[in-house]
Order: C-alpha cells, then sequence, then structure tokens
C-alpha cells in the first residue's frame, strides 16, 4: 500500500489556506525556509508541481487544485478524529470497564461505589467478575484488579488494600455434627470444601502459620469449586470448611450464618491491586476512579493508625 506524505500535505493544505509560504509558516509554528522545503519535498513526491509562487501571492496548478479538493475535506476529518479522541480520553463521561474477583470487589471497590457514582454521574462502571487471569489489553478493559503477586511487570499498578485477612469458616450447624478444628491437622478428619485456581488448573493450597512457620495443609476434599462464590455458598449450607478472604464472608460472619475457626492460625495474602497499562494512565475516568480508591485507601490506614495508637495509650494507661 502506497503512504501517503501526510506531513507534506498539511504544509500543503495551510500553504492554501493562509495565503502565503510565509503565513503558513507562523501558522504553523516554524521558518518559512522550512516551509519553503516540505512543500518542494512533497511536489518531488507527487511528481508534479502543485504551486505557482511569486514574491507577491501563490496560485494553484491543475495538479494542486486536484489535490486540494480531495485532501482538505479528508484533513479536516482527521482533525475531528484527533479532537474527539483527545476528548474522549480526558472527560468524565463514559463506560469504565474493569476485569476483577469477587474477592477484589468486595474488599476494595464496594466501600467506595456509592460516593463513586454519586460524584461522577457521567461515568458508567462495566465490571467483569472473573477468577481467572485476564488479557486487559487483548479482551478490552480499561483496568483490572488483582492480588498484588500476581501482577504482570508492564503493567502500572496501584496498591488498593493492606495485606489482605484470610479465614476458616463453617457453618453452626456443620459444627455441631462434627465439632470445631483447634490445629490445622485436625482438619484431616473433617470435610473441606476446597477452591481449584482457574488459570492453574489446580487445587489452591492451605497454608498455615503454626510454630512460627508456614505449612501446607491438604485435608480430604469433598467439593470442589472453581469459583469462590461456590466455595461460600455450599460452607453455609454446612457440606465442610471452606476458605476465602475475609471480605467475602464478612456478611455472613456477622449475621451467624458463617463461624470463623482456626483463626490463630490463619495467614496474610498480598493486598489487592488495581492495574493498568500504560497508553491508559491519561484516560479521565480511569484516573477519576483510582482517586477516589486511593483517598479511601489513605483515609482506612489514617483510622487503623489512630486505632492502634488509642490502643497503645489505652494500654499504657493501665500499666
Amino acid at each position: 500500500m502506497e503512504r501517503a506524505p501526510v506531513h507534506g500535505i498539511e504544509v500543503f493544505l495551510t500553504i492554501v489556506q493562509e495565503g502565503s509560504l510565509r503565513a503558513a509558516a507562523r501558522a504553523l509554528g516554524v521558518g518559512a525556509p522550512a516551509v519553503s522545503l516540505q512543500l518542494k519535498a512533497l511536489e518531488e513526491k507527487m511528481g508534479v508541481g502543485l504551486i505557482h509562487r511569486t514574491t507577491r501571492s501563490i496560485k494553484l496548478t491543475e495538479a494542486g487544485q486536484v489535490l486540494f479538493e480531495a485532501a482538505a475535506p479528508a484533513y479536516r476529518d482527521m482533525i475531528y478524529a484527533v479532537k474527539k479522541t483527545k476528548e474522549t480520553g480526558q472527560s468524565a463521561q463514559g463506560t469504565l470497564r474493569l476485569s476483577l474477583s469477587r474477592g477484589a470487589y468486595m474488599t476494595a471497590v464496594t466501600p467506595v461505589l456509592e460516593k463513586f457514582q454519586a460524584e461522577n454521574p457521567g461515568i458508567n462502571l462495566d465490571l467483569s467478575w472473573n477468577e481467572e487471569l485476564v488479557d486487559i489489553i487483548k479482551e478490552g478493559f480499561h483496568a483490572g484488579i488483582r492480588l498484588g503477586d500476581i501482577l504482570s511487570p508492564d503493567m502500572v499498578g496501584v496498591r488498593l488494600t493492606p495485606p489482605l485477612t484470610t479465614v476458616f469458616t463453617a457453618a453452626p450447624s456443620y459444627l455441631e455434627r462434627h465439632g470445631c478444628p483447634k490445629r490445622p491437622r485436625d482438619l484431616l478428619d473433617h470435610s473441606c470444601i476446597r477452591y481449584r485456581l482457574p488459570t492453574a488448573k489446580k487445587i489452591a493450597d492451605w497454608v498455615f502459620i503454626e510454630d512460627g512457620q508456614e505449612k501446607v495443609v491438604n485435608p480430604p476434599t469433598r467439593l470442589v469449586f472453581d469459583h469462590i462464590t461456590g466455595v461460600i455458598q455450599a460452607t453455609r449450607e454446612g457440606h465442610g470448611i471452606g476458605f476465602s478472604l475475609h471480605a467475602t464472608v464478612e456478611e455472613h460472619l456477622n449475621s451467624g450464618d458463617l463461624v470463623q475457626v482456626l483463626e490463630p492460625y490463619t495467614q496474610q495474602y498480598p493486598p489487592f491491586y488495581l492495574y493498568y497499562p500504560e497508553q491508559n494512565r491519561r484516560v479521565e475516568c480511569l484516573r477519576l476512579f483510582i482517586d477516589c480508591l486511593v483517598t479511601n485507601r489513605d483515609r482506612n490506614a489514617k483510622l487503623a493508625k489512630q486505632t492502634k495508637t488509642s490502643k497503645a495509650d489505652h494500654l499504657s494507661g493501665l500499666r
């Protein structure tokens, strides 16, 4: 395919519109000799003269008239397309597409969703819950939210949470029938509901911190799900002991549907991060969403610090 000398055509159109090479140079912000050289290079590329120029005026040749009439509308369309593209990136209007897990939604997005939508009525959120790792560029997402230890190094990452608290839970009905495990090895005598990692295609290990060391226990597996929602539902129904992030079952713990077990032995997971390709850095909808998430993160960190300080002061006063 033959390539059009776009820059030369831009100079040519500017000369015609401004009425002289000197005026075109001012409009383009370059020197008059540069405009003259560009016009000459374009004519050589075309193999035909385009403008008769004298010291006082310019006049299009027949070939120049053909080029002007054909190129001017196309150039205006191109300028309009560039303008609309810039407005799309800089506008607080439109749809922001995100790929994230249920845990990421519950932990990072739920606390800010109402506030963000109230402050940004022109932005629609298109959220795709997916436990698998997704190629957000290929799938057309602006950004994703995942655990920090599985981010691609070519993405820009923004931390959204502190390290995450994990929980092992069971329904009261299950514990009444089978008793409550006291130590991780007790799980070998229990029915357990496991989670299969969708991307790795393997059952996630159950890892505990016992006697200051990290230990893996793989208990008997009666049920396996490839989505954490299934694990939570089956656990609530009393089919066994399940594992998840605290935020994903907090409402069930508060209501009494689930009871936490083995609390002293649970480990923490890495924080959730929002990640996106560098080319999306200037997307205004994404910037506003990140600002909202980061403001919530910093506020929570400040409250946690104040709570920790208050507890320390209280204990100091008791001594």
